[in-house]
C-alpha cells in the first residue's frame, strides 16, 4: 500500500492504495512542522489518520508527503515521525511546491504555480524545480493571492478607487468598520487569513468592469512578479493549483493571453493528481 499526502493550513488529504482503481482519500487536520510541535503531529497521526485507513501501518510500504512548512531544516522532524507511525515504509516529504509541480506538470516540464491564501510558483524540468522565485509574503509579495486581492481590495475601496457600492456592501456583509479592519490587519494575528477571507465577497462582484479591472490588474502583477522571470516562460505551459486559481480561471486565462503566455490545467487541489503521478508510477 502507498500513502500520499497533500498538506495545508488546515486540512491534509490522504490518499491511501495500490492502482487508480483501488484507493480511497481521507482527511485530517494540517501539519505543519513549521508551526507545529512533535506531540501535535503525533496526534494528528495516531487519533486522526491511522483509524481511518483501510489496514495496518505495517501495510504501508510507502509514504511520499507534500506539505506546506516542509522547508529543508524541518523535512527530518516530520520524516522520523512518519518512520515512526509506518516503520516499514519508505517516507518521502516535500514541499507542498513540489507537491504542486508533480500535480500540475506529472513528467512534463512547465511552471506550476499555487494561487490559495498565498501565492508561490516555480520552473519544473519534468524531474526537479530548477528555478522558484520568492514568493515572499503577503506583505512584500504573495502577488495574485487570496491576501494579496483582499488587501489590494480593501485598500482601492478605502481610499476611493472602486465604488463606494463595494466598500458599503462589504463593510455590511462583514460587520466591519474602518478601525475593526486596521485592528485586524495590524493588532490581530493571522492577518493574511482575514485578507483572504474577503476573496468571496470580490467573486461575488468580478463581472462589475470596475472589479473586472481590478482582478487583471492583479493577476498582471503576479505574472510579471514572478512568471516572466522564468527563462522559457513564453514556451512553457503554465499551471495552476488553490482556491483563488480555481475561481478565478477566466481572469487569470485573460490576463495571461494579453502576456502571451500559455496556461495549462487548472486543478482545486493536488490530491487526485498526485495520486496519479505515484500510482501511475508503480514506485514499488
Amino acid at each position: 500500500m502507498i500513502l500520499i499526502a497533500d498538506s495545508g493550513a488546515t486540512k491534509t488529504d490522504w490518499c491511501v492504495g495500490t492502482t487508480l482503481s483501488h484507493n480511497q482519500i481521507v482527511q485530517t487536520e494540517g501539519i505543519n512542522p513549521f508551526h507545529q510541535e512533535a506531540d501535535k503531529i503525533n496526534q494528528i497521526l495516531r487519533d486522526g489518520l491511522l483509524p481511518q485507513l483501510p489496514c495496518s501501518p505495517s501495510d504501508i510500504q510507502a509514504v511520499f508527503f507534500y506539505g506546506a512548512g516542509c522547508t529543508p531544516d524541518k523535512i527530518e522532524k516530520l520524516s522520523s515521525l512518519l518512520i515512526q507511525a509506518f516503520p516499514h515504509a519508505k517516507v518521502e516529504v516535500h514541499s507542498d511546491l513540489t507537491g504542486a509541480a508533480r500535480a500540475l506538470c506529472q513528467h512534463q516540464p512547465g511552471i506550476a504555480c499555487i494561487l490559495g491564501t498565498g501565492a508561490n510558483s516555480c520552473l519544473y524540468d519534468g524531474e526537479k524545480i530548477t528555478q522558484n522565485i520568492p514568493p515572499l509574503g503577503y506583505i512584500l509579495g504573495d502577488e495574485g493571492s487570496g491576501a494579496y486581492l483582499g488587501k489590494r481590495f480593501l485598500g482601492d475601496c478605502i481610499k476611493q478607487q472602486l465604488p463606494s457600492s463595494l466598500l458599503k456592501g462589504l463593510l455590511e456583509e462583514y460587520q466591519l468598520t474602518l478601525p475593526a479592519i486596521l485592528d485586524k490587519v495590524y493588532r490581530q494575528p493571522l492577518a493574511n487569513r482575514f485578507l483572504a477571507s474577503l476573496t468571496p465577497y470580490i467573486y461575488g462582484y468580478k463581472s462589475q468592469p470596475e472589479v473586472h479591472q481590478f482582478l487583471t490588474t492583479c493577476f498582471t502583477d503576479f505574472f510579471r512578479r514572478n512568471v516572466l522571470s522564468y527563462p522559457g516562460c513564453h514556451q512553457l505551459p503554465v499551471s495552476f493549483t488553490g482556491s483563488v486559481a480555481w475561481y478565478f480561471r477566466p481572469e487569470i486565462e485573460e490576463t495571461a493571453q494579453k502576456l502571451n503566455l500559455h496556461t495549462g490545467i487548472f486543478i482545486q487541489a493536488p490530491i487526485q493528481e498526485l495520486k496519479r503521478f505515484h500510482l501511475l508510477e508503480k514506485t514499488l
